[in-house]
């Protein structure tokens, strides 16, 4: 462990940026940006993701050859994640829906019931 004593000022400003920029997404999620809807909320969680890793979980002070090794890690974890994800979707065969049925078939058996 680090020798590295955080304050507690420095904790406050990190949460308080963490309440604001969930504010913040929750009021671009009222805003029609069209596309950029998702890119903006992702963007945003990138941020509040390093702000947590950066100041709650100390990688900040913690020597940059441990933080590299994690991070590889995760990243290697999310692109077996993703491309198991993806083998499955492009596997799967359509679901095809059946076609209509035209006009004639669903009266022409009804005419057992007119009257004659």
């Amino acid at each position: 462990m680090s020798g590295v004593t955080v304050s507690r000022k420095t904790y406050a400003g990190v949460w308080g940026s963490l309440v604001v920029l969930t504010l913040l997404t929750a009021g671009i999620a009222y805003l029609d940006l069209g596309v950029l809807n998702p890119v903006a909320a992702i963007t945003i969680a990138v941020i509040k993701m390093a702000l947590v890793a950066l100041f709650f979980m100390h990688l900040r002070y913690t020597r940059i050859r441990l933080t590299y090794v994690f991070t590889a890690a995760g990243l290697l974890w999310l692109a077996l994640l993703m491309a198991f994800t993806w083998t499955d979707v492009i596997t799967r065969h359509p679901i095809v829906p059946p076609p209509p049925w035209p006009a004639n078939d669903v009266t022409s058996h009804m005419s057992i019931f007119k009257a004659k």
